[in-house]
């Protein structure tokens, strides 16, 4: 991925944003500890249905609405490709643009100049954009709920459960992604809710590809560049 600049430490990501780039998908904290969740018979069958579609979403189109903590709103065009593919393109006048590809996460504002990335298995994103997706082993349910016409289900990290959650919500018959939650460190929730999805599709590498607009201008001679 050429023209990116180092990684940055995710610290010196300014908070909003840092909640926006783990989630745009994700989550980094957990409710205070209950108990340990026992799936039922029913549990069971709706995990194996859950996992089984998630499997057969190669790839997918939408529009979608994203709540932030502070109750802000913003919208665009997300792209999904498995496995570990996405792009989150916000609407003007939003500066932000979130790209996953080539293993990382990358988080571009235009209006700070700043670009950030890290690994996608840092992430809850990393869960959705795996190439076999498991709701067992390396990942754990902590909670299944249900309500007329909808199912919705909390994921974790087994080995790192501290690293947060992911909420996933599905209108059920049939069953549809259509929303996720992220709560993180501070147990501020962030909500990204998809509308429009076109399941399926060819999308082009370079939806998946980020080069930093810096790095075009520093080499183009009319700017000045070498």
């Amino acid at each position: 991925m050429g023209g990116l600049p180092n990684p940055a430490p995710a610290a010196h990501i300014p908070a909003m944003h840092r909640r926006i780039l783990l989630a745009g998908l994700a989550l980094l904290a957990l409710p205070a500890a209950g108990p340990a969740f026992t799936p039922t018979p029913q549990d069971r069958a709706d995990l194996a249905r859950i996992e089984a579609y998630l499997n057969g979403v190669h790839s997918l189109k939408a529009r979608f609405l994203q709540i932030a903590p502070d109750g802000s709103t913003s919208q665009g065009t997300a792209w999904l490709e498995r496995p570990g593919r996405m792009r989150f393109q916000y609407d003007p006048p939003s500066p932000l643009l979130l790209v996953a590809g080539h293993g990382l996460v990358v988080f571009h504002d235009a209006e700070l100049q700043q670009t950030s990335n890290i690994p996608i298995g840092s992430t809850p994103l990393g869960i959705l954009l795996a190439a076999d997706i498991r709701l067992s082993g390396p990942v754990s349910v902590t909670d299944v709920q249900r309500r007329p016409g909808e199912i919705a289900l909390t994921l974790v990290r087994t080995a790192s459960p501290e690293e947060g959650s992911l909420t996933l919500v599905f209108s059920d018959g049939p069953l549809l992604l259509r929303s996720w939650t992220v709560v993180d460190a501070q147990r501020q929730a962030t909500r990204v809710s998809l509308f429009d999805v076109q399941l399926g599709g060819d999308f082009p590498d370079k939806l998946f590809e980020f080069i930093d607009p810096r790095f075009y201008q520093q080499s183009n001679p009319l700017n000045g560049g070498g």
